[in-house]
């Protein structure tokens, strides 16, 4: 809900973390791409999380066209259920960069205190909105954010 975004201006903070296939991706870099990032955090055993990102995945190929956006899904799941992010993600059919933040030190920088919890960054790297929480329909409002953040 609108209620639940809050704004903030700071930049990413600057921290390496693994995608599912043990590459190493710059998180202050990704937001250095031009494009807008929208970082989600969910987990496994988190159903609002992986309904949020399912919605999304039904229209994220229409929100790449439209605004020019990458979703970045940040994975919080511990050491005893990471192996378990891979094969989710990928039997979803998730077009997204899947990252693996098992200790939850990105979160933490951003001071997210649970999931979902979506952070979404403008096309000059910096933190532009924060929402905790998910209710079936704020894609449509993350969606009016990148909408304006797009001129659109």
């Amino acid at each position: 809900m609108l209620q639940q975004f809050s704004y903030a201006q700071d930049a990413l903070p600057d921290i390496t973390l693994f995608d599912v296939d043990g590459n190493k991706v710059s998180i202050s870099e990704l937001g250095k791409s031009g494009k807008i990032v929208v970082f989600n955090f969910w987990a496994t055993w988190c159903t609002p999380c992986k309904k949020e990102l399912n919605n999304i995945a039904d229209i994220y190929e229409d929100w790449q066209a439209d605004y020019d956006v990458q979703i970045v899904a940040v994975s919080i799941d511990d050491a005893k259920t990471k192996a378990n992010v891979k094969a989710y993600a990928d039997g979803q059919g998730w077009e997204y960069l899947v990252l693996l933040d098992d200790n939850k030190e990105l979160q933490r920088l951003l001071n997210g205190q649970t999931v979902p919890f979506t952070v979404v960054v403008d096309q000059n790297g910096m933190i532009v909105e924060k929402h905790s929480g998910y209710v079936e329909g704020d894609e449509y409002i993350l969606e009016e954010k990148l909408a304006e953040l797009s001129g659109k």
